[in-house]
């Protein structure tokens, strides 16, 4: 915790009894306060915030399992779905600074070979729900299904067999993250939160628009009302 450092000041006003004018050094140390490593005085101080979760209940053991087991694969393909965020972000950038669409295919394809080269064996050792999880997350940190990002980076046949293969699986490539109307979604998010809190994961801004106690205030109303 910063150390306070409390300064002594006296405030002058105009129109008031000389007895008013002066504020005592005990009232001014009370008033402003600097902080450690600062130039300036304020008249407050910046907190950190904090965020506190109620605990979690559950109905049955079962469900206790199945929260314990979307944590373990939400916590587990996070940090892929992060690095996607970042990569698109660093593909996106580096694309507008290019004059030509040849150099802007020919820096793709580069991107593309590399994604594929350094992840595409850990990725095919993710089990079926892992992978629909970060599908979710990859909605959740772009804004943008992979289906749609597939399509954008390499072409719409090539999202088309993408598609068609993730289902062989039960993987849908289109599905987005709707932590407002679907409950493992905001289960997931949930989830997050806390290994943000707990330094377990690394935050990465949401690219979706919601708030989560809002969320958290809607999902417990509709839980009691069921």
């Amino acid at each position: 915790m910063k150390q306070l450092c409390i300064i002594l000041m006296a405030h002058l006003f105009c129109g008031i009894s000389s007895a008013q004018d002066t504020i005592t050094q005990n009232q001014a140390a009370k008033d402003y306060v600097k902080l450690e490593g600062d130039t300036y005085f304020s008249s407050s101080i910046p907190l950190n915030e904090v965020v506190v979760f109620a605990d979690m209940k559950f109905q049955s053991t079962q469900e206790i399992y199945r929260y314990l087991l979307l944590k373990r694969r939400t916590i587990k393909v996070y940090p892929y779905a992060k690095l996607a965020a970042e990569k698109l972000t660093s593909l996106q950038d580096s694309i507008s600074q290019l004059s030509s669409n040849r150099k802007k295919k020919k820096y793709t394809k580069q991107m593309q070979k590399y994604i594929e080269g350094s992840f595409s064996e850990e990725l095919k050792k993710l089990t079926r729900s892992e992978g629909q999880i970060l599908v979710k997350l990859i909605y959740r940190q772009t804004g943008s299904s992979s289906y749609d990002l597939v399509k954008d980076l390499r072409s719409g046949w090539r999202a088309f067999w993408y598609s068609t293969t993730a289902r062989m699986f039960n993987i849908s490539l289109k599905e987005g993250f709707y932590p407002d109307l679907v409950q493992e979604d905001y289960l997931i998010e949930d989830i997050l939160q806390r290994a943000f809190v707990e330094n377990k994961l690394e935050r990465q801004a949401s690219a979706l628009n919601y708030d989560f106690a809002k969320l958290y205030n809607k999902w417990k109303t509709e839980k009691k009302s069921n």
